[in-house]
C-alpha cells in the first residue's frame, strides 16, 4: 500500500471540503491490496490504514492467545464430526454477503459508513460472521458448524470497545428428508440425549413459545418441533457457559491464594464462593425465533453472555437447503476472554508486549490462569470541543452517500483513534449544547490518555492532543471552540 494511501484513507465523512478530499484520494490511488488481494476503491472506500495493518494478524488462530485459547476452550463442546470449524474465511466480503443474504432492508443503520467499514460501495470488511453463513448453509458439509473471525465496526472508544474484535457464531442443522419418518422432533430428542447433562440449576420461567414476545414460525415449524430444537440448543449452550465458569472460578481460586497476585487481581476470593446461576430470557434477533439471550450471575450482577434461537427459515430456503431446521447462536470471543482470564482493558489483546503475551500458554494440560496486570500506568486527560459543521442544503429525502452523510459520533472516534491509537483509552461525551441564537451545535468529549506498556509524559501528550484539534477540523470539519 502506498504511503499516500495509508495517510488518507482514514475515515473522511460528509464535511466541508470532504467531496474535494474524495476527488484529490481517487486522482491519485486508484486501490487497495489486503493480504495479496487488491481491491478498486472509489467514494465509498473509508477503511483506514491502521485498521488494514491488523487484518494480517488473525488473533484467534495465534496458538497461545487468549482469543485463540477461548475458541478453543468452546469448540471443545461442539465436537467433530457433526460440528465443522471454520476460522480462515477471508475478512473481505460483498454488501450481499454481509447484509442482502440476511435480509437487512436497504436503509438499515448497519449499511452506513459511520458503522462499516467498505473497501468500496459493494465490498466491506465483514460486519459479523453472520456474512459466511448462508454460504456455510449452501456447501452443506456438516450438520453442525462453528465460525470464528474477527470482525470490524467503527465504535467508541473505551475499555470494552474495539473497532476489530472477534465472534463465533454455531448452528445445529437436521434435515427433514434425512431423519426416520421426517420427525424431526423425535430426531432431535434423539440427540439430546446423548448430549452430557449438568447439575446446575437454570433459570427459564418463560414459555418456549409466546405469540407476541417470542413467536413460532408456524409456516415453517411445528411447535413439537421448536420445543425439541430448543431443549437441545439449551442444553448443547449451557455446558459450553458451564466449562467457561468452571474454568474462570478455578482460576480464581488460584489467584485469590496465590498471595503474590491475590492484591492485584479484584474480586478473586469472592468468585471463588459464588454458586453458579444462569438463566435464559427472551429476546428478539432478525435471523432466529423463537430468540432467547443467556445471563450468568458474575461479580454480582447479571451479565449477557450470548444470544441464540430457531433459525430463520427463510435462511436455508434461501441457501438452497429448505428442508433443514435448527438452531444458531453467537457469541463475542473478546468478552468471554476478559471474563475468563480477568483481562481488564481491551486492548491488551492487541498488544505485542511480551509481558502480556507470555502468561498464556497453549499446552493441553495447561490450566487457565488469570492475567496479571503489570503495572497501572498513570492516565492524562484532556477534552476537545467544537461546533459542529453547518447542516448541509441537501434534501433529506435524498438517499446516503459519501458526500451527503451528516456528521456521526463514530468519525469523531474515527479520527481520534487514527491519531492516537491504543495511547486512547476512552472517549466520552460530557457537554452537548444547541446555540440559543443560530440553533448551531458544540460537543464537548473528554478523551484519557493511558499507555498500556510505559508512562507518558506531558510532552507527547500536549502534541498529541493538538494534533487530534488539528485532525478534527481538517477532516470532520469542525469548529474548535
Amino acid at each position: 500500500m502506498s504511503p499516500k494511501l495509508s495517510e488518507m484513507l482514514l475515515g473522511h465523512t460528509g464535511s466541508s471540503g470532504t467531496e474535494a478530499w474524495l476527488k484529490h484520494r481517487l486522482a491519485n490511488d486508484n486501490a487497495i491490496t489486503i493480504d495479496d488481494r487488491t481491491y478498486p476503491t472509489d467514494s465509498w472506500t473509508n477503511v483506514p490504514s491502521s485498521i488494514l495493518a491488523a487484518v494480517p494478524r488473525r488473533l484467534h488462530l495465534q496458538p497461545s492467545h487468549p482469543i485463540s485459547l477461548t475458541r478453543r476452550l468452546i469448540e471443545s463442546r461442539f465436537p467433530t464430526p457433526t460440528y465443522k470449524y471454520h476460522n480462515t474465511f477471508f475478512p473481505v466480503v460483498t454488501v450481499a454477503q454481509n447484509f442482502d443474504s440476511l435480509g437487512f432492508p436497504p436503509d438499515h443503520p448497519g449499511r452506513s459508513r459511520t458503522d462499516t467499514y467498505y473497501v468500496n460501495k459493494d465490498t466491506v470488511l465483514r460486519t459479523h460472521t453472520s456474512a459466511h453463513q448462508a454460504d456455510t448453509f449452501r456447501a452443506n458439509e456438516s450438520e453442525g458448524y462453528l465460525i470464528s473471525a474477527d470482525v470490524y465496526r467503527r465504535d467508541a472508544i473505551d475499555r470494552s470497545h474495539y473497532p476489530i474484535f472477534h465472534q463465533m457464531e454455531g448452528a445445529r442443522m437436521w434435515d427433514r428428508r434425512k431423519v426416520e419418518g421426517g420427525d424431526i422432533a423425535k430426531a432431535v430428542w434423539a440427540d439430546l440425549k446423548k448430549l452430557p447433562k449438568h447439575a446446575v440449576k437454570v433459570e427459564d420461567p418463560n414459555p418456549t413459545i409466546h405469540p407476541a414476545r417470542n413467536p413460532l414460525q408456524a409456516e415453517h415449524h411445528t411447535a413439537a418441533e421448536v420445543e425439541a430444537i430448543a431443549a437441545h440448543l439449551k442444553r448443547s449452550i449451557e455446558n459450553v457457559v458451564i466449562e467457561i465458569f468452571t474454568q474462570a472460578k478455578a482460576a480464581a481460586m488460584v489467584a485469590a491464594a496465590d498471595s503474590t497476585t491475590a492484591s492485584t487481581i479484584p474480586n478473586s476470593a469472592a468468585e471463588t464462593e459464588e454458586p453458579l446461576r444462569v438463566r435464559w430470557i427472551e429476546a428478539y434477533f432478525p435471523f432466529t425465533s423463537p430468540s432467547w439471550e443467556l445471563e450468568v450471575f458474575w461479580q454480582g450482577s447479571w451479565l449477557e453472555l450470548l444470544g441464540c434461537g430457531v433459525v430463520q427459515q427463510s435462511l436455508p430456503i434461501n441457501a438452497g437447503v429448505p428442508d433443514q431446521v435448527g438452531w444458531a447462536f453467537g457469541i463475542g470471543l473478546e468478552r468471554i476472554a476478559m471474563l475468563l482470564f480477568s483481562i481488564p482493558d481491551i486492548r491488551l489483546f492487541w498488544s505485542s508486549d511480551r509481558r502480556f503475551l507470555e502468561q498464556f500458554s497453549a499446552e493441553p494440560d495447561q490450566a487457565i490462569r488469570r492475567f496479571v496486570p503489570f503495572s497501572k500506568y498513570p492516565s492524562s486527560t484532556r477534552d476537545v470541543a467544537f461546533w459542529l459543521p453547518e447542516p448541509s442544503s441537501t434534501s433529506p429525502s435524498a438517499p446516503e452517500s459519501p458526500m451527503t452523510q451528516p456528521f456521526h459520533e463514530n468519525d469523531t472516534m474515527e479520527i481520534i483513534r487514527s491519531v492516537g491509537g491504543d495511547l486512547v483509552e476512552s472517549v466520552t461525551l460530557v457537554d452537548s449544547f444547541a446555540h440559543p441564537k443560530t440553533g448551531r451545535k458544540s460537543l464537548c468529549y473528554r478523551i484519557v490518555y493511558r499507555s498500556l506498556e510505559r508512562t507518558l509524559m506531558g510532552e507527547e501528550v500536549g502534541p498529541l492532543h493538538e494534533r487530534v484539534g488539528r485532525e478534527l477540523v481538517a477532516r470532520g470539519g469542525v469548529v474548535l471552540r
